[in-house]
């Protein structure tokens, strides 16, 4: 491997056709971010509520050329100039990530070089690091993304060890189905982040489980059952459209607090455990504003160092996919192009499901 390192990498999980193009110099340094583009395709899900998996695939395949052309020439660089391909191999929709894992392997057989499959949510976890010089270091990783609500004992890159995660609905998760069911477009979480802003958290007393117990799992499940079952005392007819807009902030407002509340309290359980001062935060739901705020000032005054990514690295993108393909390959870590998506690939079992190749 050359000292500096050109990779690309894809991103296709769910609903963002994303391609970025890094360049490193080293770990002593922050990689370069020559392009990161990313194609979204929230306007054509938002018609049906959610994501629909056909529609998320098809899309992909129809946007991914382009994507990655505007992203090379962004980049001033062609597929040949690329020294190593990486691409999200899971969790995700396994028809969305076959489109992407597929492309970046084509690329990486039609140029002889290696590939670098990613556990997304290891992009995820290593994101707030992208853009600081002598990349990760040991702390406590939460990652509060749409499809996940963990934490997470980071030793080293690969070196994982999970303390606790959703029971149930993840954060992100629950912020878009309470979206949903207050009538806002999705994806909710922005809208209740926005919505929030001019409401009041006291307004609604909604339940905050396991906050009081020993363990860095969370639950929201039940939170989410306690808005369904609070609109109809609120309107007769029990439709959002039909609250007063006052009100609707006051629900945004209560139910984001209530999740915050739990967020923060298991992110420091989670700290005592793992016996680590740093926190990072990751994932969609990390550019969630009282989320970072009430985090910003609680870790000033527990002396916790915070970190957290740009907000152009919190949502699904490739930026963060060929971070930790550079992160692996300057460890000799390839894969085999006959290596499988995985729908549910665990990130704590990556390392022992992966068939690491060597290349020359």
């Amino acid at each position: 491997m050359p000292d500096t390192l050109t990779v690309l990498g894809i991103e296709s999980s769910c609903d963002e056709t994303a391609v970025a193009v890094l360049r490193s110099s080293g770990e002593e340094e922050a990689p370069d971010i020559l392009s990161s583009v990313i194609s979204s395709q929230i306007a054509i899900h938002r018609q049906h509520g959610g994501v629909v998996p056909e529609l998320a695939s098809r899309n992909h395949s129809a946007d991914l050329p382009g994507v990655i052309r505007s992203a090379c020439r962004e980049a001033g660089v062609t597929p040949a100039d690329i020294d190593v391909f990486g691409a999200t191999a899971g969790p995700g929709l396994v028809a969305a990530l076959l489109v992407g894992n597929s492309t970046a392997k084509a690329l990486a057989l039609a140029t002889g070089k290696p590939f670098v499959s990613v556990n997304h949510l290891e992009g995820h976890l290593l994101s707030p690091f992208v853009k600081r010089p002598k990349g990760p270091v040991p702390h406590l990783g939460m990652v509060v993304s749409g499809g996940h609500t963990l934490f997470v004992d980071v030793r080293g890159v690969g070196d994982y060890r999970l303390l606790g995660r959703s029971l149930d609905d993840a954060a992100g998760e629950a912020f878009d189905k309470v979206g949903k069911m207050l009538g806002l477009p999705y994806p909710g979480g922005p809208e209740i982040d926005r919505m929030a802003a001019r409401g009041n958290p006291e307004a609604f007393s909604f339940p905050r489980a396991l906050i009081k117990e020993a363990t860095a799992n969370v639950s929201f499940s039940g939170l989410k059952t306690a808005v369904l079952y609070k609109l109809p005392k609120l309107t007769e007819s029990g439709n959002p459209h039909d609250l007063a807009e006052q009100t609707l902030c006051d629900l945004c407002a209560s139910f984001q607090r209530a999740v915050t509340d739990v967020l923060i309290r298991k992110a420091l359980y989670a700290l005592r455990l793992s016996g680590h001062r740093t926190l990072s935060v990751s994932g969609g739901v990390s550019c969630n504003r009282e989320l970072r705020t009430r985090l910003q000032e609680i870790c000033a005054r527990e002396g916790v160092e915070l970190i957290l990514p740009d907000f152009d690295l919190t949502t699904d993108n490739a930026a963060m996919i060929a971070y930790v393909a550079c992160l692996k390959a300057r460890r000799g870590l390839f894969h085999s192009l006959d290596e499988d998506v995985d729908p549910n690939l665990k990130l704590t079992e990556d390392l022992n499901r992966s068939k690491y190749s060597t290349h020359s």
